[in-house]
């Protein structure tokens, strides 16, 4: 799966790189996703790997800390750049001859740094309150990486601070995110439906398919994880590890996938970057 995810984030990202033709708001967007799905699966693979492969067990706190800090942070930021994707639709829909001045490269650079930067922040906080928290010598976790209510769980001290910021953190990024990305498909759906015939209006939420699968991928996982860590507490241990790994494996896995097959330009640019090879 590692191997399947990095190979194909690492074409796609090539493929934007070296043609020009796709050097477009909507690909950029395409490109910061690739990236935060590289982040998540560099961010899992080290504890993952020694633990299945090794069945080394034991990681110092910090270095724990610094794990949940990274999956966190760019799981925020993939979150980020599933609502600036789904406004580059909006705004391609809705306003096909503004889309140029609308998302200039100065809107998408600001809106990339912008997504990094609010994910590095409300993040950072969250570590420095695990931080302060007092531990046991030795802890066993649930998973084979470091989330932080996996961290929180484990503490002696009080962390009720920590544990309605881990919340808050979760409803003023992901949640409002997903909110947005709600109406964003609200508005979408009311502008092909309302301007366009029935062959027009199926061509033109295609070019969404792609991105409404990776939407599903990353947020139904991390729903289902949220809910049972709050509210399954006699939940089987085997359920928090299944949804656990594929909240964190599945949108790295299918998101190159999933675009590779069902966008045109990139499927066929790859196609002939493999054909030009076999000729060389």
């Amino acid at each position: 799966m590692y191997l399947v995810a990095i190979t194909g984030n690492c074409t796609i990202l090539f493929v934007i790189k070296t043609d020009q033709t796709l050097h477009t708001p909507m690909y950029y967007f395409l490109s910061m996703l690739v990236l935060s799905d590289l982040g998540l699966s560099f961010a899992t693979l080290p504890t993952m790997l020694s633990v299945l492969w090794f069945n080394h067990r034991v990681i110092h706190f910090d270095a724990c800390l610094i794990q949940m800090y990274f999956i966190h942070t760019f799981s925020i930021v993939e979150s980020g750049i599933l609502l600036a994707m789904a406004f580059d639709r909006l705004v391609a829909i809705r306003n096909p001859l503004r889309y140029r001045s609308v998302l200039t490269n100065e809107t998408v650079i600001k809106i990339g740094v912008g997504v990094a930067l609010r994910a590095i922040f409300l993040v950072l906080t969250a570590s420095f309150l695990l931080k302060r928290l007092e531990y046991r010598r030795i802890n066993v976790l649930s998973y084979t990486f470091c989330l932080h209510q996996d961290i929180l769980k484990v503490g002696l001290s009080d962390r009720r601070i920590s544990s309605v910021y881990g919340l808050i953190v979760m409803l003023t990024s992901t949640g409002v995110d997903s909110l947005l990305l709600v109406f964003s498909y609200f508005m979408i759906l009311k502008t092909v439906l309302g301007a366009f015939s029935k062959e027009e209006c199926f061509k033109t939420l295609r070019t969404c398919f792609s991105h409404l699968c990776a939407v599903l991928g990353f947020y139904i996982p991390m729903l289902g994880l949220s809910m049972i860590h709050r509210y399954g507490n006699h939940a089987s241990p085997i359920t928090y590890i299944i949804i656990a790994n594929v909240y964190l494996l599945l949108p790295p896995l299918m998101n190159p996938i999933v675009y590779s097959m069902k966008t045109k330009q990139i499927r066929t640019r790859i196609l002939n970057k493999f054909q030009k090879g076999r000729k060389q």
